[in-house]
């Protein structure tokens, strides 16, 4: 069974991890499973939920780690730091986006790749931060094993992050997407009523 981790920290963005683990955990070789530093993290929404486990007694046996917006990014937590830290040095594939980004700006994690995230404007005083020239202006996009996304890219990042793991066929990934970004009924134009 392979193994998608998310982080969620408190205030994080409900929509940004919506699509994303519910298509996942869809699929019977998948299985998702929320993280954090807290027992509980409340969302952005208002919603409250008791995490499946605290970071700190996760292994690295995951398939892919997600980071989720959050209003609480610019945390200091060790744990927290270490754990991604190792994620990096293992080649882990990895997505970040929104708030998530700007904590992985912050710490230098971004320097050897391509990346996108809210505006590299906001990172000026980021002293670890040193590659600017690498910041696309694009919804969301992959360099490697990383995918990032702005705070308005969750769709993008959804895709991106399914193409990164080869969670299905390039095909079928576009399909899904389709549906999601158009809606049944231009799905049903384009590529017939999946449901006849």
């Amino acid at each position: 069974m392979k193994k998608a981790l998310f982080i969620l920290l408190d205030e994080f963005a409900d929509w940004e991890c919506a699509h994303l683990s519910s298509i996942i955990n869809s699929n019977d070789e998948w299985t998702t499973k929320s993280v954090s530093v807290t027992d509980k993290v409340k969302s952005i929404g208002g919603m409250t939920l008791l995490v499946d486990s605290k970071l700190s007694e996760e292994t690295y046996d995951f398939d892919v780690l997600i980071l989720i917006g959050s209003n609480n990014w610019n945390i200091e937590d060790k744990t927290l730091f270490n754990f991604i830290e190792k994620a990096f040095e293992l080649e882990k594939p990895i997505g970040a986006i929104c708030g998530a980004v700007d904590y992985l700006a912050k710490n230098g994690f971004l320097n050897s790749y391509r990346h996108t995230g809210n505006s590299f404007y906001l990172w000026n005083e980021f002293k670890n931060y040193e590659n600017a020239n690498d910041f696309v202006e694009t919804q969301a996009i992959t360099d490697g094993n990383l995918v990032t996304a702005n705070g308005t890219g969750e769709l993008e990042f959804t895709e991106e992050v399914l193409r990164l793991i080869n969670f299905d066929t390039l095909t079928n990934i576009d399909k899904k997407m389709f549906m999601i970004k158009n809606g049944f009924y231009e799905y049903c134009k384009k590529y017939g009523n999946p449901y006849n």
